[in-house]
């Protein structure tokens, strides 16, 4: 499902993506709410080609996480969007990766470290992040909003740091969907919405391409290893 790309192609990637030409036709401006754009967005000649496949392209949104988590609040000045994006694995292996709050380098190739600087894991948790050098931002503190174990839910905002994604707040939700993966096995959606403010300088369609595109890559990674764990356990049951 996911495709690896290297570190070094992600940073020089990042490092020139604020060249981002806007949509010619940019989406209209949200009063009230965030919903899963429609509208696609460009293909950027400035991206390396391995890459371009990261560009996000409109996709199937499951209509219960549209009418519930996602739906954001979104204030003058802001802009918000969704990824999705389909694993070839079961919904509790992704969750095994994705909820691991004080570990995201696990799968966001991106963040060079991470300490949780105060909690112990559950909602109210601080975690101070720091980026890979190459990156227009230097560190992020971030705090869980949500974290629904039953409902495979998880969500953070950014609450200080050296960046420019001023007020992001993020969700993540995850939906079985056994028609995904071969012989039976599970498969999931993960779908990851946010809402920031715009940074001084920037469009809002500057702003959505730019994150999604990070967002993308990270959701890849996150199937690679949910997709690399569900064979590798497959292959014990078999033996």
């Amino acid at each position: 499902m996911g495709q690896r790309v290297s570190h070094k192609s992600q940073t020089n990637f990042l490092h020139r993506i604020q060249c981002l030409a806007p949509h010619p036709n940019p989406p209209s401006k949200p009063t009230a709410a965030c919903h899963p754009p429609t509208p696609p967005f460009r293909r950027n000649p400035l991206l390396p080609r391995r890459l371009r496949r990261h560009t996000p392209h409109p996709a199937s949104f499951p209509e219960s996480a549209a009418c519930h988590h996602h739906h954001h609040p979104v204030g003058p000045n802001q802009c918000c969007s969704a990824v999705v994006q389909h694993i070839a694995a079961p919904v509790h292996t992704v969750w095994s990766v994705l909820r691991q709050f004080d570990n995201p380098q696990a799968y966001k190739h991106f963040v060079k470290s991470c300490r949780v600087v105060a909690g112990n894991g559950d909602v109210g948790t601080l975690r101070q992040v720091k980026l890979v050098s190459g990156l227009p931002a230097e560190s992020s503190t971030e705090r869980l909003e949500i974290l629904d174990e039953e409902r495979y839910v998880l969500s953070f905002r950014v609450v200080g740091g050296k960046h420019r994604l001023t007020n992001y707040r993020s969700v993540t939700t995850l939906h079985a969907a056994p028609e995904i993966a071969e012989g039976g096995a599970g498969g999931t959606v993960v779908v990851e919405s946010y809402v920031v403010d715009v940074p001084p300088g920037n469009t809002g369609d500057d702003t959505r391409v730019f994150v999604d595109t990070i967002i993308n890559c990270n959701l890849k990674s996150l199937a690679r290893i949910a997709e690399n764990r569900a064979a590798a356990a497959g292959g014990l049951l078999s033996t």
